[in-house]
Order: structure tokens, then sequence, then C-alpha cells
């Protein structure tokens, strides 16, 4: 499981490391690669190669010529690249990836359980500035989840 928020850099190469935790989770699988894709918001989804795989696996019993689904796949499944990581505990996070989540130099990953994202750190922030109506509802969808 994925937790806990790291700041790191990502240098002009595209590379940055993996936390430490993160990577004691990935060799918990036996496997030095990470699955990373766009995801919804600007940011990447990274995840360990067992739960992509179960993820892509829930994906493909879900209807073909549902607009939502399709448009999952063509946000996560299209942009999915696997990663090593190298022998200092980076990843080269490719361009397209960098672009999405308009990675430049101050990163933050947030672990989420069973996946991880990697975040601009100002792009970061900027998902807590929510008012009190937005909270409200929030608490409100939460109870209606009994969460």
């Amino acid at each position: 499981m994925f937790r806990g928020q790291y700041d790191h850099t990502i240098d002009a190469k595209g590379r940055t490391s993996v936390p430490a935790r993160y990577r004691d989770v990935l060799a918990a699988t036996g496997d030095r690669r990470i699955v990373l894709t766009s995801a919804l918001d600007p940011c990447v989804a990274a995840y360990t190669l067992a739960e992509w795989d179960a993820f892509e696996a829930r994906l493909s019993t879900m209807p073909l010529f549902d607009e939502a689904v399709e448009k999952l796949r063509r946000i996560y499944v299209s942009g999915a690249v696997e990663c090593e990581i190298d022998e200092v505990g980076r990843i080269l996070v490719p361009p397209t990836l960098r672009e999405h989540a308009g990675l430049r130099k101050d990163v933050r990953w947030a672990g989420l359980g069973r996946h991880a994202e990697l975040w601009d750190t100002a792009q970061w922030k900027k998902q807590f500035e929510t008012n009190d109506e937005d909270r409200r509802a929030i608490k409100r969808r939460l109870a209606e989840l009994r969460l």
C-alpha cells in the first residue's frame, strides 16, 4: 500500500526519485517496475505492476461502448508506461506524462493506498483550496457512502 506524501524534484531529463517507502512496497512484490499513466486530474498515477494488471482486468469487464469507460481507457490505458527503477531509485517520467501533469521541478508523491500520484507541488496545493460549501458537499457525500 502506498501511503504518505514525499517532496522530490524532477530533473531536466524527467528523472525523479521514487520515495524509499514506495520502493519498499515494490520490493515486496519482487518487481522493480512501476506503471505510470495519465490520470483524470493533472497528475501522473503510479501502480505496482500487479495492481495495474488487476485494474486492467476490471476495466476489461466493463461495457465496451460506455462513454465514460471508453474515455477512461483512452486516458489511462493509452497513457500507461512501464518504468524500471534504476540503481539509485529513480524513474524516468516520459515527456507526455510530464506535460499532462505539468511537472517542472518540484514534485510531490502522494500515496493513495493501491496507487500513488505524482503532482507538480503547486498544483497539489491547489487541490486543497476549497470553501465551506465544497467541504459540506464532500461531508454529505462521504456520509452517503458511510465512510
